[in-house]
C-alpha cells in the first residue's frame, strides 16, 4: 500500500514536495491553513493531488505516515503539535528532496545575512563551466520541484534556519555558514541558543569527504564551534587573520588556500562592495574551489557578477539624490552592513513587522551616517522611542509612495536615501519583494 504522505502548507516549497512525493508514488494529501494562490492550485490539479485550503483536517492530517511541514509553519502551531503529539514523523522539503537527489552533490549556504547574495554568486561562477547546475530553496525553486521537473548533477541550496530545524540525514557535500546574529527569536522561544543549534545542524551529518566553509570572524560561530566534535573538513575564511586553509583578504588581496589549490585576487575587482560582500565573496570563492573550478573562471566570474535585485540594488539618482532598495533587510543586521556601506549623507527608511529588533546594534551608525528616518510601518513606535534622541527628523508613513516623497523632500543633492527596513514587511505589503518593488516604482515616478 502506498505510504500517506500529508503536506503541511501549499507554498512554493509544499507543492514542490507535493509534485515530487505524487512522481514516487506517495498517496498525497495537501493542507494549507490558508488561501492557496491560484498557480499552486492548478499545479495540485494538474498533477491529481489532493487538497484542501482554509482549514485543517485533523482526522485526514493524523491518520498519515508523515508529514512534511513548510518552513514557514512555526512549532507552536496547533495541528503542528498534535502531529507531534501523536508520534507522526516530521520532516522539511529539503530533508523530502534530498532522499531522492541520487549521485547529485549539494553545496547549502545558511547563515543570517548574505544567503541569497552567496548562493547566486556560487550558482554564477558554477554555471560558467558547468550547465548542469540548479539554483534551488529559499531562492528560486524548491529543492524537491527541481529534483522532479528538472534535475541536475549539482544543487546550490539556499537553507534557512527552519528548513534545517527538520532534516533527519539531509547533508552537502559543501556546508557554508556566513554569520550567526540574532534573527527570528520570536520562533525559537526568544532563545538565541535554539537559532545557533539550529543553524549548526547543516553539518551535523557531514562526514570526512566533505567541506564546513565558515566565517572565523564570527564570535558566535566560533564560540559554538568550541562545543563540536566536527567530523568534516574546516575551510575558514577571515578579514581579520591568516589561515593555513580557506580563505583570507590581507592588504586588500584574497588568497584562497585549499589542498595544492592556490587562488590570489585584488578585492577591487570584486564585482559586489562593501565589507559583507568580501565575505560572501570568499565563501562563494572557496567553495567553488573545492567543486574544481580553475582559478580564472573563478576570477571572471567574481568580477562580473550583478547583485540581486533588492539587496543593495541602486533604483536611481534623482536630482542628485541617489535611491537604493535594500528590501530585503528583513532584520538588524542585513541594515547594519547597508549603513556600514554607505559613503553619504543618508535618509534612513526603517519598520514594518519587528521580529524582537534590537536597534542598539545600528544606534553608532544611524548617529554616524543617517541625516534623517523615515519610519514606514503600522506600528513604529519602538522605533521613534528609540532613536528620537539620535536623529533630529523622524517622518510616519504608511506606504512605500509616502516613504520615497518623504525621503526625497528630507534628502538634499548629494544625499543618499536608502530603505533598508531592518522588519518583515508583513504589515503593508506582501512580502519583501513586493516592498521592494513598490519602493522602485515610487522612486520612477518622482
Amino acid at each position: 500500500m502506498a505510504k500517506k504522505l500529508v503536506i503541511l502548507g501549499a507554498g512554493e516549497s509544499g507543492v514542490g514536495a507535493a509534485l515530487l512525493a505524487k512522481q514516487k508514488g506517495y498517496e498525497v494529501f495537501v493542507s494549507d491553513g490558508g488561501a492557496i494562490k491560484a498557480n499552486f492550485q492548478k499545479e495540485l490539479e494538474d498533477a491529481s493531488i489532493e487538497f484542501e485550503a482554509g482549514v485543517n483536517s485533523a482526522e485526514r492530517i493524523l491518520a498519515a505516515d508523515e508529514v512534511v511541514k513548510s518552513p514557514g509553519i512555526p512549532e507552536k502551531n496547533e495541528m503542528v503539535k498534535a502531529i507531534r503529539a501523536k508520534g507522526i514523523p516530521v520532516i522539511s522539503e529539503i530533508e523530502f528532496g534530498y532522499r531522492y537527489k541520487g549521485a547529485s552533490k549539494i553545496a547549502a549556504i545558511t547563515g543570517s545575512n548574505g544567503k541569497s547574495t552567496t548562493t547566486a554568486l556560487l550558482y554564477h561562477i558554477c554555471k560558467l563551466v558547468n550547465e548542469d547546475v540548479a539554483m534551488v530553496g529559499n531562492i528560486g525553486y524548491s529543492f524537491a520541484r527541481q529534483i522532479a521537473q528538472a534535475p541536475k548533477a549539482l544543487y546550490i541550496i539556499e537553507v534557512s534556519s527552519f528548513q534545517l530545524d527538520d532534516i533527519q540525514y539531509f547533508k552537502p557535500e559543501i556546508a557554508i555558514l556566513l554569520n550567526i546574529s540574532e534573527d527570528h527569536l520570536d520562533r525559537y522561544n526568544h532563545q538565541f541558543e535554539n537559532y545557533i543549534k539550529s543553524k549548526f545542524r547543516i553539518i551535523e551529518n557531514q562526514t570526512a569527504e566533505d567541506y564546513f566553509i565558515y566565517c572565523i570572524d564570527d564570535e558566535t560561530i566560533v564560540k559554538h564551534l568550541e562545543l563540536l566534535t566536527i567530523n568534516t573538513n574546516p575551510l575558514p575564511f577571515s578579514m581579520k587573520q591568516e589561515v593555513k586553509k580557506g580563505g583570507y583578504i590581507k592588504n586588500d588581496q584574497m588568497m584562497l588556500k585549499i589542498q595544492e589549490e592556490r587562488v590570489t585576487m585584488s578585492i577591487y575587482d570584486f564585482a559586489l562592495k562593501g565589507k559583507h560582500n568580501a565575505y560572501n565573496t570568499m565563501a562563494a570563492s572557496i567553495a567553488a574551489t573545492t567543486l574544481g573550478i580553475r582559478k580564472e573562471k573563478i576570477r571572471e566570474a567574481v568580477s562580473n557578477f550583478h547583485s540581486l535585485e533588492h539587496r543593495m540594488e541602486f533604483v536611481a539618482t534623482v536630482r542628485g539624490v541617489d535611491f537604493i532598495n535594500d528590501s530585503k533587510a528583513t532584520n538588524v543586521n542585513s541594515t547594519w552592513y547597508a549603513l556600514e556601506s554607505m559613503q553619504k549623507s543618508t535618509v534612513l527608511i526603517l519598520g514594518g513587522v519587528d521580529k524582537g529588533n534590537d536597534y542598539e546594534l545600528i544606534a553608532d551608525l544611524v548617529k554616524e551616517k543617517v541625516k534623517a528616518i523615515v519610519c514606514m510601518g503600522t506600528d513604529n513606535k519602538k522605533i521613534i522611542e528609540f532613536f528620537k534622541d539620535k536623529v533630529s527628523t523622524i517622518v510616519e508613513v504608511d506606504s512605500a509612495k509616502k516613504a520615497v516623497n518623504a525621503s526625497f523632500k528630507l534628502a538634499e543633492k548629494g544625499d543618499l536615501v536608502l530603505m533598508s527596513p531592518a522588519c518583515a514587511s508583513f504589515d503593508l505589503f506582501k512580502n519583501y519583494e513586493d516592498r521592494g518593488r513598490q519602493f522602485k516604482e515610487s522612486v520612477k515616478e518622482l
